[in-house]
């Protein structure tokens, strides 16, 4: 299971996952203290999308994403297009 390089892709790649299947997408925030990294990853069992950070800028946007999707996760509206990530 290969990291994305950077947070946009991997951004734009989970927010697609999780609109083509919102039942089978599910996310795990794993942090190693001893490694100092935040893994975020974003899997519906048959794509894995990874994403591994030990920049503290980067638990902004993690957490922005986190929010965004649990927004459309207790929506009562169908979303068919995809969202712009910051």
């Amino acid at each position: 299971m290969p990291y994305f390089q950077t947070w946009e892709e991997f951004a734009r790649a989970a927010e697609r996952l999780y609109l083509t299947d919102p039942m089978k997408v599910r996310m795990v925030l794993k942090y190693r203290h001893c490694d100092g990294n935040l893994c975020i990853k974003v899997t519906d069992n048959a794509v894995c999308l990874q994403y591994k950070t030990d920049q503290a800028q980067d638990v902004k946007k993690i957490e922005k994403l986190h929010g965004k999707l649990m927004r459309l996760m207790v929506s009562k509206e169908t979303h068919s297009g995809s969202l712009e990530t910051d």
